[in-house]
């Protein structure tokens, strides 16, 4: 399934755990040091230099660029580790997340209720990623080198849903439906 975006709801709601589509047109990344940057503004109250509202995530901080091309490899990042930050992005709008492995269960709860969604990508193609990336240009905290927030944009990005938003998770389904106990006898 092709999504473009700016993601709707009505899209959203029609998601399904598991899922594969591709996404095209506008995406942000933003990893650890940007996450905590931006939720620390929040707190203390200060305009935010990027829109949050409606917007996608890229858990990723690029690799440089070889001559010729966008950008570098750009493979997803451990999504965990922006957990803490989540639900309140999420709260101000946030459409959907994009990453690799599991989110905890406040992360889901945030997703549900504010009709979120939770792409995977997968994990060591940052290569193949990259020829998905059509353009990249750094929007916020261009001190942060690669982890500074990037825009780019997307054609036929491939992701798969990880997390919908009635909260279906790949990551225990996945598990409750292929893992059989490896039994050892001596």
């Amino acid at each position: 399934m092709n999504i473009q975006l700016p993601i709707s709801d009505s899209v959203i709601s029609q998601l399904k755990s598991g899922q594969r589509v591709y996404l095209n047109g506008t995406i942000l990344t933003a990893r650890d040091a940007a996450h905590e940057r931006l939720y620390n503004m929040i707190i203390e109250g200060k305009p935010l230099p990027i829109e949050i509202k409606d917007q996608i995530i890229y858990y990723m901080g690029p690799c440089p660029a070889r001559p010729g091309q966008v950008i570098g490899s750009a493979g997803p990042t451990t999504s965990g580790r922006m957990d803490y930050y989540t639900p309140l992005l999420l709260e101000l709008g946030l459409k959907g997340m994009i990453g690799k492995g599991m989110r905890n269960q406040k992360v889901i709860d945030s997703i549900v209720l504010n009709s979120a969604i939770y792409f995977a990508a997968v994990g060591g193609a940052g290569a193949l990623i990259a020829a998905k990336i059509k353009s990249c240009e750094v929007v916020a905290f261009a001190d942060l080198g690669t982890e500074a927030i990037h825009k780019l944009e997307v054609e036929n990005f491939p992701v798969i849903v990880a997390i919908d938003s009635k909260g279906n998770d790949i990551y225990k389904t996945g598990r409750e439906k292929f893992y059989r106990p490896c039994i050892i006898a001596y």
